[in-house]
C-alpha cells in the first residue's frame, strides 16, 4: 500500500482468470492461444492484402484496414496479461500499468465502434448514391474520418484514468478479469464513485450508444433503398455487400452491451458468466472479423489466392 494522509492507493491489483477453473488454466490457454494467433495473423493478412492490391484501394477497404488495425491493438492489449496469467500465474499488475491498459482497451473499443459506423455510412452511400460514391468518400475524406475517430476516442476517455487515480481504494484488490476494465477498477474503491459512474455512462451513451443508433438508422435507410430497386437480383446483390459488416457489428456490439449491463446491473450474475462475456467481447471480434471478411468478400478472397499462388510458384 502507498499511504498519503487519508488517501490510500494500491501499488498493484490482482487479476483473476476463470473462476473455479484455476487448475485448468494451462489447458484453457490452448483455445486462447488459437484465438490470439488467428487475430494477429488474420488482421495482418487483411492489412497486407489490401496494401498490396491496387484494386482494393477503395473507401470500403480503407475502413476495413482501420478495423484490422484496431483489432490488432485490442488483441495485443490483452494478450500479455491473459497468457501471463494462464501460463505463469502472473496475477499482479501495477496500478499505473493497469490504468494504462484500461485506457487503451477502452480507446480501441470506442474506435472499433466508430469504424463500424463509418463502414455503415460507406455502405449506405455505395448503395443509395453509387455514382457519387467515389467523389463523396475520397482518400482525403477517409483519412479525415479516421483522424476524427481516433481523436474522439482519445479525448473523450482522457479524464477516466485521472478520475480513478483520485479515488481511495481499500479491501481486496482483485479484478474480475485478466485485464483492466473501468467499471471493474471503479468498484474496488471505498470512496464516492458517483462522478466516475456518471461520466462513464455519459461517455458510453454519447459515443458507442450513438454509434449503434446511427448504424441501425443506416441499415433502415439501406433496406428502404434496396426495396426500391427494380429486380430481386439487384436487391440481393446490394444486401450481399453488407453481410460481412452486419456480422462484424453483431459480433462486437452484442457482447459489449452484455458486459456493460452485467457491470452496472448484474450484481447477482455468476462470476463465470461475467468472465466469459468479457473474453467474448475482447477476444472473439478480433479473431472472427478477418475470417468473416475473408469468407464473404470475393475481392479479398481472390487477392489472397493470388498471393498464395505467387508464393507457391
Amino acid at each position: 500500500w502507498e499511504f498519503n494522509g487519508s488517501f490510500h492507493q494500491p501499488s498493484a491489483f490482482l487479476m483473476l482468470g476463470i473462476p473455479g477453473l484455476e487448475a485448468l488454466h494451462p489447458w484453457i490457454s490452448i483455445p486462447f492461444c488459437a484465438l490470439y494467433l488467428t487475430a494477429l495473423l488474420g488482421n495482418c493478412m487483411i492489412l497486407f492484402i489490401i496494401t498490396k492490391t491496387q484494386s482494393l484501394h477503395e473507401p470500403m477497404y480503407y475502413f476495413l484496414c482501420m478495423l484490422a488495425l484496431t483489432d490488432l491493438g485490442l488483441a495485443l492489449c490483452t494478450l500479455p496479461t491473459t497468457l501471463g496469467l494462464f501460463w505463469f500465474n502472473l496475477r499482479s499488475i501495477g496500478f499505473d500499468a493497469c490504468l494504462t491498459q484500461m485506457y487503451f482497451i477502452h480507446i480501441l473499443s470506442f474506435i472499433e465502434s466508430s469504424v463500424l459506423l463509418a463502414m455503415a455510412f460507406d455502405r449506405f452511400i455505395a448503395i443509395s448514391r453509387p455514382l457519387r460514391h467515389p467523389s463523396i468518400l475520397t482518400k482525403a475524406t477517409v483519412a479525415k474520418i479516421g483522424l476524427a475517430i481516433v481523436l474522439r476516442g482519445m479525448v473523450s476517455l482522457l479524464p477516466i484514468p485521472f478520475l480513478l487515480k483520485r479515488l481511495t481504494y481499500c479491501g481486496k484488490m482483485e479484478l474480475s478479469h485478466s485485464f483492466c476494465f473501468h467499471p471493474d477498477i471503479m468498484n474496488l474503491a471505498c470512496a464516492d464513485i458517483k462522478v466516475n459512474v456518471f461520466y462513464g455512462m455519459i461517455i458510453l451513451l454519447s459515443t458507442v450508444g450513438m454509434d449503434f443508433i446511427f448504424i441501425v438508422l443506416s441499415y433502415i435507410l439501406i433496406i428502404k433503398t434496396v426495396i426500391s430497386l427494380a429486380t430481386k437480383e439487384e436487391c440481393l446483390k446490394a444486401l450481399n455487400t453488407c453481410v460481412s459488416h452486419i456480422c462484424a457489428v453483431l459480433v462486437f456490439f452484442i457482447p459489449m452491451i452484455g458486459l456493460s449491463m452485467i457491470h452496472r446491473f448484474g450484481k447477482n450474475v455468476p462470476p463465470l458468466v461475467n468472465t466469459l462475456v468479457a473474453y467474448t467481447y475482447l477476444i472473439i471480434p478480433p479473431a472472427l472479423n478477418p475470417i468473416i471478411y475473408s469468407i464473404k468478400s470475393t475481392h479479398i478472397r481472390e487477392a489472397l489466392l493470388r498471393a498464395l499462388r505467387r508464393k507457391s510458384g
